[in-house]
């Protein structure tokens, strides 16, 4: 092991950046999990805190408010994964039958760009847009002779709204996997293919979808491995308690009543119920998807 180390020491050492981060981020702040089971002060500390078992989780769980954020969660994760998951699939088939380089390049530009645009920013554009006041969108609709749609502060319209300003920002970043990966397919299998005939269709179908599915596989246990991640950035920097109903989530939720009301235990309990739910479900979708042929991540 000692040796093998040595003669790759440059390569290790390009990981232990990486290997930093994560003891300093994602390993050191598990220690603060005790909170859930205590009932934590401020002046007494976190070991000084009284232990206190599961009465924030039967707090929690006996909450009706805690079944809204978590049907809520669930409803927009689930809503972004069965509309945003297939569009960086769709748009990556699409460029990659584009033969002019300098066109393609142009396009995956420009699709790429909203992905490197922070939420602050995009949620105030959203809002020039789509305020029913001012919104130039609105002032649009109101030209044709429609009433205004408060896409901000309707139950009705925020959460399909949400869905669709997170596809046009984040799904041209999506394609960058598909598109290494479809660099990978063998390009001989396309040119045996033509030679019997194959049209463009079938060899989509047959070979290109085939060669990219362990990506789809793997980027669909990761999708639902985040199930309960419904966008804090996005859903923080546009609800307002008027769209509480249908928007807001576990990670607001814990914001407000963590941050905002200074109940660190409960809110930490609550993330710690988030985070074992996201590890059921990798479980499950990691052993689903090699039962059904596909690759896991393990």
């Amino acid at each position: 092991m000692i040796s093998h180390i040595s003669k790759q020491k440059m390569l290790y050492l390009m990981l232990l950046p990486g290997v930093i981060y994560l003891i300093i981020f994602s390993y050191a702040p598990m220690y603060g999990i005790v909170l859930a089971f205590k009932d934590f002060s401020i002046i007494k500390g976190i070991m000084n805190s009284p232990w206190v078992g599961m009465k924030h989780f039967e707090k929690l769980f006996a909450d009706s408010y805690f079944q809204t954020v978590t049907w809520n969660t669930l409803k927009i994760s689930l809503l972004r994964l069965l509309f945003g998951f297939p569009v960086p699939i769709i748009l990556a088939l699409m460029l990659n039958e584009v033969r002019k380089t300098a066109f393609k390049r142009t396009i995956q530009t420009v699709i790429y760009l909203p992905h490197f645009i922070s939420w602050v920013i995009i949620a105030g554009i959203l809002k020039v847009f789509l305020t029913t006041e001012s919104g130039i969108v609105n002032q649009v609709i109101q030209l044709f002779g429609f009433e205004p749609i408060p896409f901000l502060t309707s139950n009705t319209y925020f959460v399909p709204m949400l869905i669709v300003s997170d596809i046009l920002k984040e799904a041209g970043w999506g394609t960058i996997i598909y598109l290494a990966a479809l660099a990978g397919v063998d390009p001989e299998q396309y040119e045996a293919a033509m030679i019997d005939g194959a049209n463009r269709w079938k060899r989509l179908i047959y070979i290109t979808l085939p060669g990219i599915s362990v990506a789809i596989s793997i980027m669909l246990i990761l999708s639902l491995s985040g199930i309960l991640n419904a966008g804090f950035d996005q859903i923080f920097n546009l609800y307002s308690p008027l769209v509480y109903e249908s928007a807001d989530i576990i990670d607001t939720y814990v914001f407000r009543i963590g941050l905002l009301s200074g109940k660190y235990s409960l809110a930490t309990a609550l993330g710690l119920f988030k985070s074992l739910i996201a590890l059921i479900l990798i479980l499950i979708t990691n052993k689903i998807a090699k039962a059904l042929g596909g690759s896991g991540i393990w």
